[in-house]
């Protein structure tokens, strides 16, 4: 838990976007914000978990393109210590099908990408006190949403029917990359076993035949997501969460 300096209880921020400069502002925005702290960011799916786990922030702003079909939204928002997510919506998310779904999934709100500063102080003090916020330039898409609607071609989340667990979703991330049972339960320090019944629970969700058809769909459905590599001239962490610098009162 953070305190300032008058004993106040301070608000933990997460960010979660792959663009390093976006992240940077909101890092700034919200360290100028008395009121909040930000306790890391991340540019994967992987490190929001990461993140979410060991940092436990109240909030977390997350980018739309890392949650494609929103099932990522409602892996995030599933148990009692899940944060309050607002979704940062980016151009080709800004259409009633994604804003409607990402919202239904479990998303506390919705922000455009391109959204004034003060927007996005509003967003992390509403949900924090348990109040949805949807941002002005985005409420006209919900209500044509529930007037008309979504298009068919619009990019969105589709009805979720089993959506993985936190720790599910981890250990896909891990099948994905290659790990048998034993490197998986070594990484996650759980015991095979264990392992083993996460991923038969994944294979059932996915309606999966195998590891292989359970990462295809994964990555066909937008539940993964490729993490680009960092630039030549950074220095890739192992930790893929940058805390923040600022210590806590």
């Amino acid at each position: 838990m953070s305190i300032d300096a008058r004993g106040q209880r301070l608000v933990t921020v997460g960010i979660v976007d792959t663009v390093p400069l976006f992240r940077d502002g909101l890092a700034t925005l919200i360290e100028r914000t008395p009121w909040a702290r930000m306790v890391a960011h991340s540019a994967s799916q992987h490190g929001c978990l990461v993140m979410v786990d060991q940092l436990h922030p109240d909030v977390v702003l997350l980018a739309s393109e890392l949650a494609p079909q929103c099932e990522f939204i409602h892996t995030l928002t599933t148990g009692g210590d899940a944060p309050r997510v607002v979704v940062v919506v980016s151009d080709a998310d800004r259409n009633p099908r994604y804003v409607a779904g990402a919202m239904a999934a479990g998303a506390y709100g919705a922000l455009a990408r391109n959204a004034d500063p003060h927007r996005f102080a509003d967003a992390i003090r509403s949900v924090w006190h348990s109040h949805r916020y949807l941002d002005p330039a985005l409420r006209a898409l919900v209500s044509t949403t529930e007037h008309s609607g979504a298009a068919v071609g619009d990019r969105g989340a589709r009805p979720l029917r089993m959506p993985l667990s936190r720790r599910e979703f981890q250990v896909m991330q891990l099948i994905a990359e290659g790990m048998e049972n034993a490197a998986i339960a070594k990484v996650l320090f759980l015991s095979v076993e264990t392992v083993r019944t996460h991923v038969k629970s994944i294979l059932r969700k996915l309606s999966a035949r195998d590891r292989t058809h359970a990462v295809t769909i994964a990555f066909r459905s937008g539940l993964l997501q490729l993490t680009p590599l960092p630039p030549t001239e950074t220095k890739a962490e192992d930790n893929p969460v940058a805390a923040s610098s600022k210590p806590a009162s």
